[in-house]
């Protein structure tokens, strides 16, 4: 063997241990990232949510209004659950195995964490289309937007089916 192949060597062996010892520091990122985007969005909502009752209870809000408003802050909150599953999950994976979570929320491989994320997802889409249906007063537009998300969870369960499998 070359002196060339062995310092080939020995550097991809020292490159190979590094990586997933720094993997932390740069998966950290997102993690950071994720999870401020969901309290940003967990904090807008609520204040959101204060405005929308006081509308509601000076009357300059009327019920479906209400109602459209308060499904579209579901929405809000859904989309920050699904931004704290992927931080918490991303932390789980790279950073930590061993912090304490609720059992719904323990994340060990990739796939566990994309099973969460296209639980939470459907349930969005879900939110998201019997927000239209109370606001929508056009049916065939109704009905292509039902089509859609339709055709988009009908997709996203396939692929849970695919990964259960394995």
């Amino acid at each position: 063997m070359s002196k060339k192949e062995t310092r080939t060597e020995g550097t991809t062996r020292r490159l190979g241990r590094m990586l997933p010892a720094y993997s932390r520091f740069v998966v950290g990122l997102p993690v950071i990232g994720l999870f401020i985007g969901a309290v940003t969005l967990v904090v807008l909502a609520t204040v959101e949510v204060v405005r929308a009752v006081l509308n509601a209870v000076q009357g300059d809000l009327s019920k479906k209004a209400a109602v459209i408003e308060f499904i579209e802050l579901a929405d809000v909150f859904l989309l920050a659950t699904v931004l704290y599953i992927m931080a918490m999950g991303l932390y789980e994976l790279f950073i930590d195995d061993n912090v304490e979570v609720p059992a719904w929320l323990e994340i060990h491989t990739l796939d566990d964490l994309k099973e969460k994320l296209v639980g939470v997802v459907v349930v969005v889409l879900a939110v998201q289309y019997l927000g239209q249906v109370i606001g929508e007063t056009d049916a065939v537009s109704l009905a292509y937007k039902g089509g859609g998300v339709a055709a988009v969870i009908a997709a996203l369960s396939y692929f849970l089916g695919k990964i259960s499998r394995h």
